[in-house]
């Protein structure tokens, strides 16, 4: 996340799902924001992956695209149904909600 670890720990704690998680993972540990493929190299590194391993999943459709460009199997989130902004890195699918990814075969 672009956010700071007491912002994550913060939204961690008020939805109740740091059970639930393996890692939380903040931009802090290395000084900048995503889209830069630094960034999303956290989470290969943490998880000794490949970037083509990962499922990731934004509302956010510049994070979708740095992610996509990293090499990262994306899927977005469009809950507004805004118009498509980088057609060159499409996500692998586009949903309204979060309820959607159990569809999906990530």
């Amino acid at each position: 996340s672009n956010g700071s670890p007491k912002m994550l720990s913060g939204a961690v704690g008020a939805a109740n799902i740091g059970a639930d998680l393996d890692a939380v993972l903040s931009v802090d540990a290395i000084r900048t924001y995503k889209p830069r493929p630094e960034v999303y190299r956290l989470v290969t590194d943490a998880f000794s992956l490949q970037p083509a391993d990962v499922a990731f999943v934004s509302s956010n459709r510049w994070d979708v695209m740095g992610a996509a460009a990293f090499g990262f199997r994306c899927v977005w989130v469009n809950r507004s149904g805004a118009p498509e902004e980088y057609p060159e890195f499409a996500p692998v699918a586009a949903v309204r909600d979060l309820s959607a990814l159990a569809a999906l075969d990530l």
